[in-house]
């Protein structure tokens, strides 16, 4: 017994100190103000969002907002990178992460109008080295669809993925990186097309079927044919000379879950640029897999993705896809969502890219998250009504359901009458 009391003593002083040493960084961290229940107009709005950035969490953000075929709103607030003493502009490029997903699955659309593939083909038709574990010698074969609306049953790759990181300015190849992490994901949770589980293996998967049926690498054929035809010139896989110049860096605040589990999940002198204002600021980082999570860019450029999507797949004169391929991804293959990323909704489902959720009769919103290491981003379409919102951040963190529901529920059409 006399051994054993110096241990619970030694164990409850490191307790203490490191609750402690928690407490001064939660202090010295920023606080966000919370989100609003209404806003009554844009300048209160904005009032908010500058109160917002002013906390520190995020000290970046940029909105564009699309209504009825225009571009409505294009502003940003706050700190691209403080301690550089760099203000977030119209122009600030920030990593997309799983926002991505949605231009992916616009591409397996496309390659469908060509007659290269369609939705119920099986993956093997595509992907010959495709071997999974299904639960039962009769279940269904995974399809072009389970992949996109999540129903495959495959695992998914977090918190492997956050390993999955470079720091340089390359592109892997997505297809290798499948055949190399497919074995450790193998084994199916659920039948396929039974219900809709959240998996960033489904679009890795898609991103090879991709390379495969086009004969281009997977950020090629985006880039070509979806970035370059609707003008998107300053969103990429990698920085450009031009991107990088209105490049935001990522934070993390110091006093946050992650914080203590940096030096296991990656290799923290080389994440961390500085400590600065309770941030940890990033280095600029790239995630391996590119189908899933890659794209980085404005909220400009994804102005010009939303305004082509709202007008049944053309902007300008260049057509990315067909309205009968919107009104797909829009309307059907609908699967009932389950999992913490539809935990905050109520009859929410997952669709061919998008997540669905019912606002009100005949109303439904379509939209996609993103989060990552640094960045919280979230695309927003409304197409009974004509409306578009996406929000990028440069914080871990952020309330985008919140700051989305307060910017949807202005009157655009009349802001767009008076500005």
């Amino acid at each position: 017994m006399r051994f054993i009391r110096p241990v619970v003593k030694a164990v409850l002083v490191v307790a203490g100190l490191i609750l402690a040493a928690v407490g001064v960084a939660y202090a010295f961290s920023p606080h966000p103000p919370a989100t609003p229940k209404q806003v009554k107009g844009l300048a209160q709005m904005e009032s908010y969002l500058d109160k917002l950035v002013a906390s520190g969490s995020p000290p970046g953000i940029s909105i564009a907002v699309v209504k009825d075929g225009q571009m409505v709103y294009n502003r940003a607030f706050g700190m691209a990178d403080a301690p550089q003493d760099k203000p977030a502009t119209v122009n600030t490029v920030y990593h997309w992460w799983s926002m991505t997903k949605i231009p992916t699955a616009m591409a397996i659309l496309q390659l469908q109008e060509h007659g290269q593939l369609q939705l119920d083909d099986p993956v093997e038709k595509h992907l010959p080295w495709f071997s999974v574990e299904y639960p039962a010698s009769n279940s269904q074969r995974i399809t072009l669809r389970h992949l996109l609306n999540h129903s495959s049953g495959l695992p998914d790759t977090v918190p492997a993925m956050i390993g999955w990181v470079h720091y340089e300015d390359e592109i892997h190849n997505q297809t290798e990186l499948v055949k190399r992490h497919l074995p450790t994901f193998r084994t199916l949770q659920f039948e396929p097309g039974s219900k809709a589980v959240y998996g960033n293996l489904n679009y890795m998967v898609l991103g090879a079927v991709i390379e495969a049926v086009s004969g281009r690498s997977y950020e090629q054929y985006i880039t070509e044919e979806i970035l370059q035809p609707l003008h998107m010139d300053r969103s990429g896989f990698v920085y450009s000379a031009t991107m990088a110049e209105d490049e935001a860096a990522g934070t993390l605040p110091v006093a946050h879950f992650y914080t203590p589990l940096l030096p296991f999940l990656l290799d923290a002198n080389q994440l961390v640029r500085e400590l600065s204002g309770g941030l940890f600021w990033m280095r600029r980082l790239y995630i391996d897999v590119t189908p899933s999570t890659g794209l980085i860019g404005p909220a400009s450029d994804v102005a010009r993705l939303m305004l082509a999507y709202l007008n049944g797949g053309e902007l300008e004169g260049a057509r990315i896809l067909s309205p009968q391929s919107i009104e797909l991804m829009s309307r059907s293959s609908h699967v009932l969502g389950e999992g913490p990323n539809m935990a905050a909704y109520t009859d929410g489902h997952h669709g061919l890219g998008w997540y669905i959720i019912p606002e009100e009769e005949k109303v439904v919103r379509l939209q996609h998250h993103g989060g990552g290491p640094g960045f919280a981003t979230t695309l927003r379409l409304y197409p009974e009504k004509g409306l578009g919102i996406v929000i990028l951040a440069n914080s871990t963190d952020l309330d985008r359901d919140g700051l989305a529901d307060r910017l949807a529920e202005l009157d655009w059409t009349r802001i767009a009458s008076t500005h």
